[in-house]
């Protein structure tokens, strides 16, 4: 990312966190590193992070989307690895070519907030539909989760695993990016009791049955 934008993005994070105070959570993300993505933060005890930590789910989206455009995505519910609930947006930030570079993203905490609707909700009988928050989790625990997803996924452990269902495994493992995190070849390959060279082969084959299948 470039200096001067980088400055810029720190000054505007700066000035937000001093607008809404100590539970206002500014994180700035250069989507080329996804394993240090927070290169500056501002009141990073909301949710844990400092700089140098690694990007939560939506960076690894981003970069598996590099060359697309995606929206801004304002005002969703996150959580907290100890629980705190936040009211979150993200800003894709763009170079002169277009290609997103950056992601700016504003944490606010509203447990409290949230904790007060709930009584008033109750006390009101509002009846009204509540949001789920997502949980926010850094890139090493991604690949942990999304590892978990793919033996739900084939429905039985890996001790009971056909070559068919490791292949099934790692294709939804390629696909969901876990790949892009650095040294994840050899976390899985060791998850799966196969060499770094099968897993590859397998990522290959799981490759050209896609390309006949589009072809």
């Amino acid at each position: 990312m470039e200096s001067r934008r980088l400055e810029l993005l720190k000054q505007m994070a700066d000035g937000i966190a001093a607008q809404f105070g100590s539970r206002c959570e500014v994180v700035i993300h250069d989507v080329s590193t996804m394993d240090h993505s927070i290169v500056y933060i501002v009141n990073g005890h909301v949710s844990g992070r400092k700089v140098g930590d690694g990007g939560s789910r939506v960076v690894i989206e981003q970069a598996l989307q590099a060359d697309a455009q995606p929206k801004d995505e304002l005002c969703y519910l996150t959580r907290t690895p100890d629980g705190k609930i936040l009211k979150s947006s993200s800003l894709y930030i763009r170079n002169s070519r277009g290609r997103v570079e950056a992601i700016f993203s504003i944490n606010y905490d509203v447990t409290g907030l949230m904790m007060l609707r709930r009584e008033l909700d109750d006390a009101l009988d509002t009846g009204g539909k509540k949001q789920e928050p997502e949980k926010i989790i850094n890139v090493n625990d991604v690949l942990n989760e999304l590892i978990e997803q793919s033996v739900e996924l084939v429905g039985k452990p890996v001790a009971m695993m056909t070559k068919d269902d490791k292949i099934r495994a790692i294709r939804f493992l390629n696909q969901s990016g876990a790949f892009l995190v650095t040294k994840s070849g050899d976390k899985v390959a060791k998850y799966f009791g196969i060499s770094k060279y099968t897993l590859y082969a397998y990522i290959d084959a799981n490759k050209r049955q896609e390309e006949k299948k589009n072809g």
